[in-house]
């Protein structure tokens, strides 16, 4: 049984608008990266259910491509994270002022 092209695209459009609404109404740097993740999956999904339906590999090498970009991303941005705790003790967005010497 093939699925058509838009279930894909219609999951692929609910985790990407999950992911924007906790990057915008989040204020938790953790969560915030967790709605950029879903971000990526979403961008993921498109590009391997559009090449689904093209004989070329080529959205599947797109996809890996995101991912290996994701995994970089999520790497420093959780160093970035635990720097801000370290100085703050806080991962709350709006908590963070400066990145000046208290």
């Amino acid at each position: 049984m093939i699925l058509p092209l838009s279930y894909f695209l219609l999951t692929a459009a609910l985790l990407f608008s999950i992911g924007l609404a906790m990057v915008i109404v989040k204020r938790n740097a953790i969560v915030v990266l967790m709605g950029v993740e879903l971000m990526l999956n979403a961008a993921n999904l498109n590009l391997v259910a559009f090449s689904r339906f093209d004989p070329s590999l080529t959205g599947q090498f797109f996809g890996l491509f995101v991912i290996i970009v994701a995994a970089a991303e999520v790497s420093v941005a959780l160093a970035i994270v635990l720097q801000v705790f370290r100085h703050f003790n806080t991962v709350q967005i709006d908590e963070v002022q400066s990145m000046q010497e208290k």
